[in-house]
């Protein structure tokens, strides 16, 4: 549970320090445009900090730990989230700064969208070995 707890609270510093770093860029080179920033700290907040929240509350009903899929869900989904969000700070510094990205940052930013979605559904393999087990100790039939 402290690994949950450690996860939540890095992505709400980052989050944080994401939302600073897109006001002071785009007040530093007058910029008023769209950018990737504008999005970066709520993506933080949202899949960081808001997501492994609810899965320590998870964790605290079901024992998600104990199945054999939560480590995969746990490196897979931060891996991508962290790949998701370094590609789309470089992007968004980018167009700030007057630069254009090329085909391979958002090439790279999908793969980092994939690996999330490779770590949901090992989070959902988790959980569904968990409620499985669950249903078992109480004496439940399983369908």
């Amino acid at each position: 549970m402290r690994k949950l707890f450690f996860a939540a609270l890095t992505y709400t510093v980052l989050g944080l320090l994401a939302g600073i770093y897109y006001r002071e860029l785009t007040k530093a080179y007058d910029f008023t445009g769209d950018t990737q920033l504008s999005t970066l700290h709520t993506h933080l907040l949202a899949l960081g900090m808001l997501a492994f929240l609810i899965v320590l509350a998870l964790e605290k009903v079901f024992t998600l730990s104990a199945s054999r899929w939560f480590r995969y869900f746990f490196w897979f989904y931060n891996a991508g989230l962290l790949i998701t969000v370094a590609l789309m700070t470089v992007h968004g510094t980018l167009t700030v700064v007057g630069s254009t990205s090329g085909a391979a940052i958002a090439g790279i930013a999908g793969l980092g969208h994939i690996v999330i979605t490779v770590g949901i559904a090992f989070l959902f393999a988790c959980l569904y070995a968990r409620l499985r087990h669950a249903g078992s100790d109480t004496g439940a039939k399983k369908n």
